[in-house]
């Protein structure tokens, strides 16, 4: 299973950003408890999660530095 691409996440509008980041947050605590209780059976899908969550917000804050940018230049 390769890493998700950037560019799938730079497709996704602000809410569908905003929803995909705390699904991602859930899953990594879903994948911490079954580490805790020795249920894991893909310690893989920590790396794809946590690549996943540093990817969504870095598009959150591109976006925001943007949004700010460009209110600036405004006044």
């Amino acid at each position: 299973m390769p890493l998700p691409k950037i560019a799938e996440a730079r497709e996704l509008s602000d809410e569908q950003l905003s929803e995909e980041i705390v699904a991602v947050k859930k899953q990594l605590f879903q994948l911490r408890l079954q580490k805790a209780t020795r249920q894991l059976e893909k310690p893989h899908q920590f790396k794809h999660a946590r690549h996943r969550l540093s990817q969504l917000l870095t598009v959150e804050g591109e976006r925001k530095r943007s949004a700010s940018k460009s209110d600036a230049e405004q006044k």
